[in-house]
């Protein structure tokens, strides 16, 4: 499916004819350089009481690259997934993110908590309290952003899935796969979502995350010691979270073990 959002064409993964306003919807939020189809193998296993939706963010996969850096920022992309959530007439829904589209997922959820029934977040950050921190990173993103304009996205994929953050998904049977589709990113569009969308000029949510009364169904890689950690200090902010951390499993939980993601989220789902 295709909606126009502010001039932008977004393209939506969704069953219309599976579509009802009896059911509720999940939507999926990928990470950085990845896609809206990087979902579709949960779509056939979640429950028939809900409708799973997913949408290729701005700059990813079949949906409009701007040149305006603008439509980029943290802000606008929140206001784009709630113009399409209207477009689609959809009220309250489970949110659903991995990494950077756990980002965008925790932001949402904070400007717009009436919308929200639960979360499952995958590696995902609420953002970096330290000042120094937050500057490294932003100068550490304008550089990879900087990167990708002058090499173009094939090195910029290959340099990207070597640093040790995606060690264990190298190991994957379909690396090379995942690989070749990445590369049919947009140059403009992942540069652009990189020095816009750092996780450097995204606010701290840690001071907020009390705030949050709904169910979050946290996961991390347990080969990925950074955001398991990030996890469990988020698991003690949240009123009412479960961590899952998955074994012999790096950032990517629902790409290197599709069956232990599906396992937790049916589970989570059917408690709620």
């Amino acid at each position: 499916m295709k909606l126009k959002v502010d001039d932008i064409q977004f393209n939506l993964l969704i069953n219309e004819s599976d579509f009802s306003n009896e059911k509720t919807p999940i939507v999926f939020l990928h990470g950085f350089t990845g896609r809206a189809t990087d979902w579709q193998f949960i779509f056939d296993k979640i429950p028939e009481k809900f409708s799973p939706i997913a949408i290729d963010l701005i700059g990813h996969g079949e949906t409009d690259s701007p040149e305006n850096q603008d439509y980029y920022s943290c802000h606008a992309i929140v206001r784009q997934i709630d113009s399409i959530i209207n477009l689609l007439n959809i009220k309250k829904f489970i949110i659903a993110g991995y990494s950077m589209g756990g980002r965008a997922a925790l932001v949402y959820s904070f400007k717009n908590p009436q919308k929200i029934n639960a979360a499952i977040l995958e590696s995902a950050s609420p953002g970096i309290e330290d000042y120094r921190l937050k500057k490294e990173r932003v100068e550490l993103d304008f550089l990879l952003s900087d990167k990708i304009k002058k090499e173009g996205v094939e090195s910029f994929i290959e340099y990207w899935f070597n640093i040790p953050l995606f060690e264990s998904l190298k190991k994957h049977p379909y690396f090379g796969d995942e690989k070749k589709l990445r590369n049919q990113n947009s140059s403009t569009g992942l540069a652009n979502i990189l020095s816009s969308f750092s996780t450097g000029l995204m606010p701290s949510l840690w001071g907020k995350l009390p705030l949050l009364e709904f169910p979050v169904l946290l996961l991390s890689g347990e080969l990925d010691e950074k955001y398991t950690n990030i996890n469990y200090e988020m698991k003690n902010k949240l009123p009412k979270a479960i961590h899952k951390s998955i074994p012999e499993c790096g950032h990517n939980v629902h790409l290197e073990k599709p069956e232990l993601f599906t396992t937790f989220a049916l589970d989570f789902l059917n408690s709620l």
